[in-house]
């Protein structure tokens, strides 16, 4: 429990000098425009880099099998259990 209080803070406080410097870089330097634009280029780069990844996803990703196929898997091997408790049980019967 003290270790995630330890991070929380360190995150926060890592955020608000973040937020300093780069409201010090933004306002109160010459470099404010090519930081501005790097920003951009950041965050336009993230957002279309995640798309990308999702559209990689969902182009490689096979196809689920049909909902039919599916169910007939279940029967047989519903029907495979039943046999076995079946045999089971006669086993048992002679046992005795």
């Amino acid at each position: 429990m003290y270790r995630d209080k330890a991070v929380g803070i360190a995150l926060l406080v890592l955020s608000v000098l973040v937020i300093v410097a780069y409201a010090w870089l933004v306002f109160l330097t010459e470099y404010s425009i090519v930081v501005l634009e790097a920003t951009a280029f950041l965050a336009v780069a993230a957002v279309f880099g995640i798309l990308g990844w999702v559209g990689y996803a969902l182009a490689t990703t096979p196809p689920p099998k049909p909902i039919e196929e599916i169910e007939k898997e279940v029967e047989q091997a519903l029907k495979e259990i039943e046999r076995q408790m079946q045999e089971q049980d006669k086993g048992q019967a002679q046992q005795q």
